[in-house]
């Protein structure tokens, strides 16, 4: 079996049984269950949710994105071996975290598969939450350029590149286009500001004012978590990607939770501590595929323009990138995996087969 077979590339195609579209992201894909099947599992498996709840299978798949685009290489590899599954058990080991330190739940029931979950479908908040530890990537250039002011916080002059800024910042931006808020554009991921939060809650999705400041904590608390447990690994967590959303428990109850993903390579910045004390950064996360792109091909600005974009579309639909370059990826992802977990990630050796086989026989979800 080629190591391409080891790659999971496609994952909105599996027989999974279900009613509506399967959402397929750049890294993820959701398949929504029928109501007679979620009620089931709900009453089977005693999943702590409403007994109506929506539930869906979501499947990770090994693809790698970067600069908007997804990336192959050459021999037919469609992904990076290995990344599905590290991403999965990283966001599995911190949720698990968060969970047993009393912060919150996920929107994760089940994992019958390193490449899968079972999740309740969560009310999102309309809110990209970053919280910064260093000044690096978009924010130095930023600082470099002249600006001191982030998402309404001020910071202050002689900052350097990648060092630790005074305190964490939080700067949030919007999760897709939102009309009517007044002072914010109407477009995706635009930057704002805790004051635009606070006086347009419910248009950001907040039951309250006051869940604002619970956003806040849960951000604060689940990113000092995983920081702490990077630093005895002596790995620095730099910046990173939250989100959050509200489900009902068994009881009526109303909470926010984690959803999404957390503490990967995916979303945040891991540095190794070592390197970085000798003056280096040594990215343990995508950064370093960015860099290796930024490398790796002839023409930069193909990627960092984004006036560009056809060009870049074209670029990544029809350049391979060498094996080398995909298992150093691998290497990465894989590496910082069992480094947190410490649990090795094994590879599948036909991971489709694996999800079907685990969604029949456990969870009667196959049709055929």
């Amino acid at each position: 079996m080629s190591l391409a077979d080891k790659v999971l590339a496609v994952n909105d195609d599996l027989p999974i049984r279900t009613n509506a579209p399967v959402h397929s992201g750049k890294v993820r894909s959701v398949y929504w269950l029928n109501d007679a099947d979620s009620a089931r599992l709900i009453r089977q498996r005693g999943y702590d949710v409403a007994a109506d709840a929506p539930l869906a299978i979501m499947v990770i798949s090994d693809r790698i994105s970067a600069f908007d685009c997804i990336w192959h290489g050459e021999g037919g590899m469609r992904g990076v071996p290995g990344k599905g599954a590290a991403l999965n058990a990283i966001s599995n080991h911190w949720f698990g975290l968060f969970r047993v330190q009393g912060l919150a739940d996920s929107h994760i029931l089940e994992i019958p598969h390193p490449l899968v979950w079972v999740v309740q479908k969560a009310r999102p908040v309309m809110i990209e939450a970053i919280a910064r530890q260093y000044i690096t990537g978009s924010m130095w250039r930023a600082y470099a350029s002249g600006e001191r002011e982030f998402c309404g916080i001020e910071l202050p002059d002689g900052l350097q590149q990648d060092q630790k800024l005074p305190q964490l910042l939080i700067t949030p931006s919007t999760k897709g286009i939102l009309a009517d808020i007044p002072g914010v554009p109407a477009v995706d991921d635009v930057n704002i500001t805790r004051q635009d939060i606070v006086d347009n809650f419910a248009a950001f999705r907040f039951r309250s004012v006051a869940d604002v400041d619970l956003y806040e904590t849960l951000l604060r608390q689940g990113f000092d978590l995983i920081s702490d447990a990077l630093a005895r690994l002596d790995q620095i967590f730099v910046d990173t990607k939250f989100e959050f959303g509200y489900v009902t428990d068994k009881a009526g109850h109303e909470k926010l939770i984690y959803m999404d993903e957390v503490g990967t390579p995916d979303s945040s910045r891991i540095w190794d501590g070592p390197a970085w004390r000798e003056g280096r950064v040594v990215e343990n996360s995508k950064e370093d595929f960015r860099q290796l792109l930024l490398r790796h091909l002839p023409e930069p600005d193909i990627l960092l323009n984004k006036a560009r974009m056809p060009e870049r579309q074209a670029l990544a639909r029809d350049h391979a990138l060498p094996t080398q370059v995909l298992m150093a990826v691998s290497d990465t992802y894989v590496g910082i995996a069992q480094k947190i977990t410490g649990a090795p990630i094994e590879l599948s050796d036909n991971p489709r087969a694996e999800i079907i086989r685990a969604l029949r026989d456990d969870f009667d979800l196959i049709d055929r």
